[in-house]
């Protein structure tokens, strides 16, 4: 096998276990039966598409209690845009496309009127990008299955990676821009101090002879 081959190989292995890893698995939040309030994040850039499941987690304790807590939940986006904000539920599903770049929250407590007397476990499937994506219907709307859709997917992979890249160096640059604006005030600023620190000096030493003058004491 010659060294091209093998280096196409393994570009396609690494591609193929970032998209595996871009796909997110169910989590479980435990929320508190006093009427706290459990959050998750996510960092996300501009015009990603998001889509999750949430539903309580049945517990034996659950299932024999004749009444079941019921939750709440709020999404916001990074400038406290509600997004979604659902009441007295013990299932549901949330989308939307977000519209500018940063960390997106949602929150879930359990309603004032239906506490439970322990904590509530609460399952959530946070799906972004690519692996919000329907491929079902893409498959359907195209018309291609088996391999063929197998590479679309990582086509899409290669693409998102892509630009997470380049969003990844304009943060960079941005950081760096604003590491060195600060690095810049701060040099002036310490400038500033030692030309003040050196006038403060001159003129105690220049009001000390006066007055040792005046006092005949030099």
């Amino acid at each position: 096998m010659g060294g091209a081959t093998r280096a196409i190989l393994m570009s396609i292995y690494n591609i193929m276990v970032l998209y595996n890893l871009s796909k997110s698995d169910a989590i479980w939040i435990e929320v508190g039966s006093t009427g706290s309030t459990k959050c998750v994040s996510e960092d996300i850039k501009q015009n990603i598409v998001v889509i999750a499941d949430f539903s309580l987690v049945s517990l034996e304790d659950d299932v024999t209690s004749q009444l079941l807590p019921i939750i709440s939940i709020k999404v916001t986006s990074p400038y406290g845009n509600n997004l979604h904000h659902q009441e007295n539920v013990t299932h549901g599903q949330f989308a939307f496309t977000t519209t500018e770049a940063g960390t997106y929250f949602a929150c879930f407590w359990v309603d004032e009127s239906h506490k439970a007397t322990t904590a509530v476990t609460v399952s959530l499937d946070w799906r972004t990008g690519i692996a919000a994506k329907d491929w079902e219907s893409v498959a359907r709307k195209e018309k291609i299955e088996g391999v063929e859709l197998e590479l679309r997917k990582l086509e899409d992979a290669i693409d998102t990676i892509h630009q997470n890249l380049i969003y990844l160096k304009t943060r960079e640059a941005e950081m760096r821009e604003v590491s060195e604006t600060t690095n810049g005030r701060v040099a002036w600023y310490s400038i500033m101090s030692i030309g003040v620190c050196i006038t403060v000096s001159v003129t105690q030493v220049f009001h000390l002879k006066r007055y040792f003058r005046k006092k005949k004491l030099i």
